[in-house]
C-alpha cells in the first residue's frame, strides 16, 4: 500500500477485518481472521481491541475445545444491529423495501403498488419513501443506515447506469445509485434483480456450496444471474443474462400463458397461476398439457445455457419455486433426456426476497470503513 499513510492504512485494514467478520456464518478466531484477512496477528489485535472498545465487535468468552491443549482461542462476533443496510427492488407494477443488519438478517419491510412506473423519478421517489418506511419498521434511526442498494430490471452497467430495459426506453440512461443518492443521503449501488437472485443464494441460500451458479427467472418475466467463480458475470453494459432481449431464444413464446405467471410482478396472475398448478397436482389434463409446454420452454432455454455456461447449479427462482415439486423433476427429466451436461437443479430456497437479500450483499461487498464502521485511529 505504498503512498497510503498510516491512518489511510489502518482504515483499509479495519474495513477488511469488518467485512470477514460480517460475512462469517458465526463468531470468528484470532487465527481465523489472520487467515481471511492476511494480516498480523499483532495488526489484528489492535483493530480489534478497537472495534471492541468503540462497541462495534464483542469479544466471547472462550471456549475450551476437546483434545486441544493450551488456552482457547480468543473468538470475536461483529454486533450487527450497529449498521443497517437498506435494499429496493423495482418491478413494473410494485416496489419493496427492506432494512437488513449486515448478515442479511431483515428487520424491516415495505411494499406498495407504484404510481407510475413508466416515470422513472416519480418511480425513484416512491422507492425512497418504501426505504424510509422499512426504516420506521425496523425501528431503526437514520444514523444507523450506511448504504443501500437497488434491484432493478434490464441490463444495468457496472455503475448502476440502466442501460437497456425491454418494453420501454424511458429507463435508459437512469443513474439508479445517483438518483437514490439524491433522495436518501447515503452510499447507493444497483445491479439486475437476476445477478442479485444469484448473489443471495450463493451467501445465504441453496448454492452456497457451488462457485459457478445460473439464477434463472422464466416465464411471464425471465431473465438469469450468472455467477462465474462465485463472481457476478455483467457482461457488457450488464447485459448478460438479459435473454428476454435475444430474439433466437423462445423466452416469449409462453410468457402469456397462465401457468407461465408465476414469475408476473402482479398479485392476481400469480393466484391464477398457482391455481393451474393445483389443477394439475390433480390430475387435470389441460392443465397438464400447460404445463408439460412450459417445462418445454425452460428446458430449452436451460439446455441451451447447459452448453455456454455450463455452471455446476441452476436455481430457479422469481416465483418459479412456488411449483417447485411439479416443476423441477419435469424439468430434470427434459434436460436427462437432451444429454445435457450433469448440472445440478435446485428451487431457490429465498423466495421472493432473493433479490432485496442480493441487494444488501451488494452493498455491504462494495463498503469500505468510512460507510460501515467507525474511524479507528491509527497507533
Amino acid at each position: 500500500m505504498s503512498g497510503m499513510n498510516q491512518s489511510a492504512v489502518r482504515r483499509v485494514n479495519t474495513s477488511v477485518i469488518l467485512r470477514a467478520l460480517a460475512v462469517s456464518a458465526g463468531p470468528t478466531t484470532l487465527t481465523g481472521l489472520a487467515e481471511q484477512a492476511r494480516l498480523s496477528r499483532r495488526t489484528i489485535e489492535l483493530i480489534l481491541d478497537s472495534l471492541v472498545e468503540a462497541g462495534w465487535v464483542t469479544e466471547l468468552d472462550r471456549v475450551p475445545t476437546s483434545g486441544c491443549a493450551g488456552r482457547p482461542a480468543r473468538r470475536y462476533e461483529l454486533r450487527a444491529e450497529h449498521a443497517l443496510l437498506a435494499a429496493v427492488g423495482i418491478t413494473t407494477s410494485d416496489a419493496s423495501a427492506v432494512v437488513a443488519d449486515v448478515r442479511g438478517r431483515i428487520l424491516g419491510r415495505a411494499h406498495r403498488p407504484l404510481r407510475a412506473y413508466q416515470d422513472p423519478q416519480v418511480t425513484l421517489d416512491d422507492a425512497a419513501a418504501l426505504v424510509l418506511e422499512a426504516l420506521d419498521d425496523a425501528g431503526g434511526s437514520a444514523d444507523r443506515l450506511r448504504a443501500g442498494a437497488v434491484a432493478g430490471g434490464g441490463a444495468i452497467d457496472d455503475d448502476g447506469v440502466v442501460r437497456r430495459l425491454v418494453h420501454t426506453t424511458r429507463w435508459e440512461g437512469v443513474n439508479l445509485p445517483e438518483e437514490l443518492t439524491q433522495r436518501i443521503r447515503v452510499p447507493w449501488f444497483a445491479d439486475n434483480d437476476t445477478n442479485l437472485g444469484a448473489l443471495a443464494e450463493r451467501w445465504r441460500g441453496v448454492a452456497g456450496d457451488h462457485d459457478n451458479v445460473v439464477w434463472a427467472m422464466l416465464g411471464n418475466r425471465t431473465g438469469l444471474g450468472i455467477l462465474i467463480r462465485g463472481v457476478v458475470h455483467r457482461g457488457l453494459d450488464g447485459a448478460a443474462g438479459e435473454i428476454v432481449e435475444a430474439v433466437s431464444i423462445p423466452t416469449g413464446s409462453v410468457e402469456d400463458r397462465p401457468v407461465a405467471w408465476l414469475t408476473s410482478p402482479e398479485p392476481a396472475q400469480r393466484r391464477v397461476a398457482l391455481n393451474r398448478f393445483e389443477a394439475a397436482r390433480a390430475g387435470d389434463a389441460t392443465a397438464l398439457a400447460e404445463v408439460d409446454e412450459f417445462v418445454d420452454n425452460i428446458a430449452s432455454i436451460l439446455t441451451t445455457l447447459s452448453w455456454t455456461v455450463a455452471p455446476s447449479l441452476i436455481v430457479l427462482g422469481g416465483g418459479l419455486e412456488d411449483a417447485a415439486d411439479v416443476l423441477l423433476p419435469r424439468v430434470r427429466d427434459a434436460m436427462r433426456n437432451a444429454r445435457t451436461p450433469a448440472i445440478e437443479l435446485r428451487a431457490t430456497g429465498l423466495g421472493r426476497d432473493a433479490a432485496l437479500i442480493g441487494a444488501v450483499k451488494l452493498a455491504l461487498d462494495r463498503m469500505d470503513t468510512e460507510l460501515f464502521g467507525p474511524l479507528v485511529p491509527s497507533v
